[in-house]
């Protein structure tokens, strides 16, 4: 009579086995962070070069008006390379949101360390302390919100944005998809459905009511400014002057 063999694996052979297996899911996962991380760069590489079509926020944005409920407007974007905008308005962006922008590589310490100072006791209007960099950075791949994961991957991409990217590149992307009105985005498109003008054409004043509504582009309307929206926009005028006016631009 045959004997039937129940031979066991050996332990070798299991323990060869869960190392194949652990290999497998290292080289996966290590796969997968090359690719999340090396996506976003090979990204800002080509937007240095070319115009950009769409950003996260504007994607967001789609996404919420497919809602049934939603009574957001169609989504308005053309793209305009910085030649063919009034210098006006990339002074009032740099007045009205970082006066530091030729200076700094991507963060304004001195704000953020003034704005942590004054969210300790503030809670209920936060003071924000983001560059145009900074504010370039979440607008073309991130989403809203102040958590530690959204800062974190901002920052990261902040410095990828100041490394490959000159000084007016960064102006001529966020000038391009910063929201200006709502669904509204970059200076082309609002200078279009705001003004009825172009962007060669925008004038300092409503160069200045357009970065005037940057904080809250949903609620406050350049081209019907209310008292705040009109303080803001005269004091952005005041910080174009002390700044040089656009002889600042020469720095970048």
């Amino acid at each position: 009579m045959f004997r039937r063999n129940h031979s066991r694996p050996s332990a070798f052979s299991v323990r060869r086995g869960s190392r194949g297996w652990f290999a497998r899911l290292f080289r996966r996962l290590f796969i997968f962070t090359l690719v999340v991380v090396l996506l976003p760069v090979f990204t800002i590489i080509a937007f240095r070069f070319f115009p950009v079509p769409i950003s996260t926020f504007m994607v967001l944005r789609q996404l919420e008006r497919l809602q049934p409920e939603s009574s957001l407007p169609p989504l308005r974007y053309q793209w305009v390379s910085l030649d063919k905008m009034s210098p006006l308005m990339p002074m009032a962006v740099i007045a009205a949101e970082d006066q530091l922008f030729a200076k700094h590589w991507g963060f304004d310490f001195a704000a953020i360390k003034n704005a942590l100072n004054y969210n300790k006791t503030h809670s209920r209007r936060m003071l924000g302390a983001s560059t145009l960099s900074q504010q370039t950075a979440k607008n073309l791949f991130l989403w809203g919100g102040r958590n530690m994961v959204r800062k974190g991957l901002e920052a990261v991409l902040t410095l990828c944005i100041e490394l490959f990217w000159p000084k007016k590149r960064i102006l001529e992307v966020y000038l391009n998809i910063a929201e200006f009105g709502d669904n509204i985005y970059g200076v082309g498109a609002a200078s279009t459905h705001l003004f009825k003008t172009t962007p060669e054409r925008i004038t300092k004043r409503q160069a200045a009511l357009l970065a005037a509504v940057l904080p809250n582009p949903r609620r406050f309307h350049a081209n019907h400014p209310g008292s705040y929206t009109l303080s803001r926009a005269r004091w952005i005028e005041k910080n174009i002057r002390r700044l040089g006016g656009t002889n600042y631009l020469k720095k970048l």
